[in-house]
């Protein structure tokens, strides 16, 4: 006879609180498991890790698998990585909105529905779904008139729009800074423009004398070593911040900067180009007319000489072949070695002469005693 006592059997109740248990316990341990594997992760190619413990770094992980502690022990940031180029667009360079609306070029397009502006870079461009600002109050301050235009060396005014690439070198200290990052590089690029612009002339900035452009090869080469100074300008900013332990872990991979007039110098700008343009092409014009004539008096020149020469070729072989019997007749006369070749030289021409003449009277020299002349029949 069997002597064990059979177990109670739970209720519905106890039955529903240990499976509730038990699935608690199993959500548990998926959370702790969860929760452990948490910063176990792929880097992407063109990504960087930065591993923080407790706040202090720890390391850097390139693209490949990540363990780490969980939080709140290791925290895991991702940053771009070293080959990756980051594109900031400086807007501390911009022209007010406000300041922009009052400009005479946008203000004169402002009251149609399809609004035409005049761009910075003097192309045109529609605006039909962004409302027109209109300046608050009578007057714009110095401070908002003068909002997007540097100031040059020679008192000039330009208008700049500028793009800076950069990369992460130093992964903490971007981790650091990168709260502060864009507006840093705002002040930074600002500050590198104005300081290049202000030890350049216009000239040196765009082509504010495009006459002088051939005749000042100079100016050209500076133009294209603008972006490159530029560059260099906000380098040397960083290594300023980097010297006094505030760096910002980055470094600047190029910088793009495009220049026009502002909106309201564009057409005078344009009607000067035109003038210009005219101008030259008067000259060319008058040039080529110069040319053309000096040409045809060179032909008329060539003319009269060619003539001249001829003529006067002529006219020597003439006088050559008349004085032919003279100077035949002068070499025998200064030795005298024959005396009567006068005489029978002019016998034969005395000859010629008189057989021209219709009637011929001869008087004796030697004999004066009588003289007979032919006279008018009685």
């Amino acid at each position: 006879m069997s002597t064990a006592v059979d177990a109670p059997t739970l209720g519905p109740g106890a039955q529903a609180v240990r499976l509730a248990f038990w699935f608690i316990v199993a959500i548990a341990l998926l959370a702790a498991g969860a929760w452990a594997t948490a910063n176990i992760r792929r880097i992407p190619a063109d990504s960087r890790a930065v591993v923080t413990r407790f706040g202090a770094f720890v390391r850097t992980q390139d693209a490949g698998l990540l363990l780490a502690w969980p939080r709140p022990f290791e925290t895991v940031l991702l940053i771009p990585g070293s080959a990756r180029l980051l594109e900031q667009r400086i807007s501390a360079l911009d022209r007010d909105p406000r300041a922009r609306a009052a400009d005479p070029a946008v203000a004169t397009e402002s009251s149609q529905t399809a609004q035409f502006l005049l761009g910075d870079n003097g192309a045109g461009i529609f605006q039909t779904d962004e409302p027109t600002l209109e300046p608050s109050g009578p007057g714009l301050s110095d401070a908002l008139a003068g909002s997007g235009y540097v100031l040059t060396g020679d008192s000039g005014v330009v208008q700049l729009s500028a793009t800076l690439y950069y990369r992460v070198v130093e992964p903490y200290a971007y981790v650091l800074q990168q709260a502060r990052l864009d507006s840093a590089l705002q002040r930074i690029v600002a500050a590198a423009v104005v300081e290049v612009t202000a030890a350049r002339d216009l000239d040196s900035i765009l082509v504010a004398r495009p006459e002088l452009l051939s005749t000042d090869q100079q100016m050209a080469i500076k133009r294209e070593q603008l972006r490159g100074e530029m560059a260099q300008a906000v380098r040397r900013h960083l290594d300023a911040l980097d010297a006094a332990h505030a760096g910002l872990g980055i470094e600047v991979a190029r910088m793009d900067v495009q220049t026009q007039f502002p909106a309201a110098a564009v057409d005078a700008f344009n009607a000067v180009l035109s003038s210009l343009q005219t101008a030259d092409r008067n000259i060319a014009e008058a040039r080529t007319a110069a040319e053309n004539a000096r040409q045809g008096a060179q032909q008329f020149a060539d003319q009269l000489l060619q003539s001249a020469q001829a003529k006067s070729t002529e006219r020597v072989a003439l006088a050559q072949a008349e004085t032919t019997t003279i100077l035949q007749l002068e070499a025998p006369l200064d030795a005298n070695s024959d005396p009567g070749l006068l005489a029978r030289a002019y016998r034969d021409r005395i000859s010629q002469i008189l057989s021209k003449a219709g009637r011929v009277t001869t008087i004796d020299p030697l004999d004066a005693s009588s003289l007979v002349l032919p006279g008018q029949t009685q």
